[in-house]
């Protein structure tokens, strides 16, 4: 609206201004206002017809010009109109419509002037053809490449979204569904044993009891960097295996450590925890009545391996859930690999993870 109603203002007051400091020009008159008006206020709705704009003033402009109306810069009105039809539709479109409204002058001139001699101040009609559709083009390109720099970061910020998010629901899994299953196993021993052997059962409460706080300062922690977004939480580590460990051991399980990790890179170290703590949760959970685990950890130049191993009767191939869904996330994100599956005796979950800077 802004710009129509400049448009209007500059070209009735320099039309206005010619009439009456130039010599020769005709003088202004209703019918020239009007018609200049009329021709202006079209550039209302250019952005949504403007191809029919670009014609209807291209016509308008020639018009007033032959009809010996005063001289002015009506044509910067078909100039606009042509500047949004490149833009809008493409130098194609443009280049076509207005070789079409040039020819349309050529023929009228032709008839007009019975002379097929086009005349040399004419020839700045191409020029500024050809001026008007490169500008356009340029600044309809340079809109595209905003919109796909525009694009291409928004893709990459969901990207980054998706990510945190299941970063997150893999952490949240990873405490909650441990620490449930042992809650779970301690929580039936108590019931099994609280009227023949209470003291059991009280050393079964007092492990729910730790349980429970660990898995509420994991969870805590977690949440505080959903509120915060900042990655405040401690990294789990290795180095806090022996506490999934004696879990295990705690619902009855007897569980073999062989090897050692060493000093690992905290995004392997870390994803190699969460990995043990599912592998024995489900161990806990799934497994058919389980009497032990075997905890591997090999160490060569250049990799790391983790295998947890029970012997688990009847064992088959499991549905991908979650927790196994989630440890192979873990491996793929770091460049390793992570196969889950039945073995003689059990199952098996085995994880090789890369450590870059070592051969």
């Amino acid at each position: 609206m802004a710009r129509t109603v400049v448009v209007t203002g500059f070209v009735l007051g320099a039309t206005s201004g010619a009439s009456r400091w130039q010599t020769g020009t005709p003088p202004m008159t209703p019918l020239a206002g009007v018609w200049l008006v009329a021709t202006t206020l079209t550039l209302l709705v250019v952005h949504r017809f403007p191809l029919t704009l670009f014609l209807l003033t291209a016509a308008s402009a020639f018009g007033y010009y032959a009809a010996g109306m005063p001289g002015g810069p009506i044509i910067i009105v078909p100039t606009i109109a042509l500047f949004m039809l490149t833009k809008l539709r493409g130098p194609v479109t443009a280049g076509i419509a207005g070789a079409a409204a040039l020819a349309v002058a050529y023929v009228a001139h032709v008839i007009s002037s019975g002379s097929f001699v086009i005349q040399i101040g004419s020839w700045f009609l191409v020029v500024w053809l050809v001026a008007v559709i490169g500008v356009g083009t340029a600044v309809r390109y340079q809109y595209a490449a905003n919109a796909a720099r525009r694009e291409q970061a928004d893709e990459h910020r969901h990207r980054l979204a998706e990510q945190e998010r299941l970063r997150i629901a893999r952490e949240v899994h990873d405490v909650v569904a441990h620490s449930l299953a042992m809650i779970n196993v301690q929580a039936g021993v108590a019931a099994h044993v609280a009227d023949r052997r209470p003291e059991q059962a009280k050393e079964a409460l007092l492990n729910i009891k730790s349980a429970s706080a660990s898995a509420l300062k994991d969870l805590r922690a977690t949440l505080a960097v959903l509120r915060s977004g900042e990655d405040k939480a401690p990294a789990p580590s290795l180095a806090q295996a022996a506490e999934l460990l004696a879990h295990a051991r705690d619902a009855g399980l007897e569980v073999d450590v062989h090897g050692e990790a060493g000093d690992l890179p905290a995004p392997v170290d870390a994803a190699a925890y969460r990995i043990l703590q599912e592998s024995l949760t489900n161990v806990v959970r799934h497994a058919d009545q389980p009497k032990r685990v075997d905890v591997r950890f090999e160490r060569k130049p250049g990799s790391f391996t983790l295998r947890v191993r029970d012997d688990g009767r009847g064992t088959a191939q499991p549905t991908k859930g979650h927790g196994l869904r989630g440890m192979s996330e873990r491996a793929t994100a770091l460049g390793g690999q992570c196969t889950a599956g039945p073995v003689d005796g059990g199952f098996e979950v085995r994880v090789d993870l890369p450590i870059e800077g070592e051969a």
